[in-house]
């Protein structure tokens, strides 16, 4: 438990001592966010680059406080697991960085994206393997299974990717997710895994000290890609998570993939809903676009911050509501969490028009 706190304060810590430097350089070398593209909702400069200091936090926080002894999970060894975790994670920064730099075309992000989920899905071993009965689906094919893990992967690093649009959105939305993997690790006493997550939260709530409305710097490419690659890797861990009943009795009764999903219910349902509309119109799911539910919030006149509390409290509501009904057949909380998301998200969409106002 010391570890997990240490590793949180840690990574806070850092991330307030670097990032002003960050800014500081950003602005000398000009790495800022144009506000003359017409997507843009900003009117000023502001540094692109904040993800360097959250990778710096977060990777020497995780390297200094992880446990390095056996985990109680598939009989793999932490060193073995942390050593392909890294691997993924340095591949995704560079590409990340250049984005934010000079630019980096969909196509090669999408690659490198594939590329690191191979690295981590067949070095660490964290395939999905089992839905514990969700729609009477129990042990997967090694094929189908591999298929899955690698799908899923990529949709959760670019749905955190993709709400990255408005100043705190993406940090509050994650910070939330670390913190909810980290407590379901530290219940079945995965304490290593359970740093890893409280030392991205960590680094994500002192960077929102610089990202909340108004913002004086953002995450850029180079932090969200590495945010949504470490909780995509901790939510296929969490469902190929191999529980010992004498450690997590109570906690063996959930099914973590419906958790999993429900943690992430919101950056896979903003995602999910634009894709649709996307491709209904006959354009790439890829393409950009001012479809996303903040930016609907936005042209209604809210805030940022009033944007950022109310998406906060639709995630938190969902962890909640799981919390009540968790231990429900797997397919029954799936089918109620998803009716809960679909009537959330039609609510915020609905939200009745407000006075335009900055911030």
């Amino acid at each position: 438990m010391q570890d997990i706190v240490l590793s949180f304060l840690t990574a806070f810590v850092i991330v307030l001592v670097c990032l002003p430097v960050v800014i500081k350089v950003a602005r000398i070398k000009h790495l800022v966010d144009d506000p003359k593209d017409e997507r843009k909702i900003h009117s000023r400069t502001i540094p692109t680059v904040g993800g360097i200091a959250i990778f710096a936090s977060f990777l020497f926080t995780a390297a200094f406080y992880a446990d390095t002894g056996l985990l109680i999970d598939i009989s793999k060894n932490s060193n073995e697991f942390f050593r392909y975790f890294i691997c993924g994670i340095l591949v995704l920064f560079f590409v990340g960085l250049k984005d934010d730099l000079i630019g980096f075309k969909a196509n090669k992000k999408l690659l490198a994206q594939i590329v690191t989920a191979g690295i981590v899905i067949l070095g660490a071993h964290i395939n999905i393997s089992s839905f514990e009965g969700l729609f009477g689906v129990y042990e997967i094919p090694y094929a189908a299974s591999f298929t899955l893990s690698v799908f899923a992967y990529i949709v959760i690093v670019n749905s955190i990717n993709l709400i990255d649009g408005i100043d705190g959105l993406a940090a509050t939305i994650t910070l939330i997710a670390s913190i909810a993997f980290g407590l379901c690790f530290f219940m079945v006493d995965n304490v290593f895994c359970a740093v890893v997550c409280f030392a991205l939260a960590g680094s994500l709530l002192g960077f929102l000290i610089f990202n909340f409305s108004p913002a004086r710097v953002f995450m850029g490419d180079s932090g969200s890609l590495i945010i949504g690659y470490v909780l995509a890797v901790m939510a296929l861990k969490s469902i190929n998570y191999a529980l010992l009943p004498e450690l997590s009795a109570d906690y063996s009764e959930y099914n973590k993939a419906v958790l999993a999903m429900t943690i992430l219910a919101y950056p896979l349902m903003d995602t999910l809903r634009v894709f649709a509309i996307r491709i209904m119109n006959g354009k790439s799911p890829f393409t950009p676009d001012n479809n996303h539910i903040h930016h609907a919030l936005l042209a209604k006149g809210y805030t940022h911050r009033q944007i950022v509390f109310i998406v906060a409290a639709f995630a938190i509501f969902l962890l909640v509501s799981f919390g009540f009904i968790g231990k429900m057949d797997g397919t029954l909380v799936f089918c109620v969490q998803l009716a809960i998301s679909f009537t959330l998200c039609f609510v915020l969409l609905k939200l009745p028009k407000r006075a335009l106002r900055n911030g």
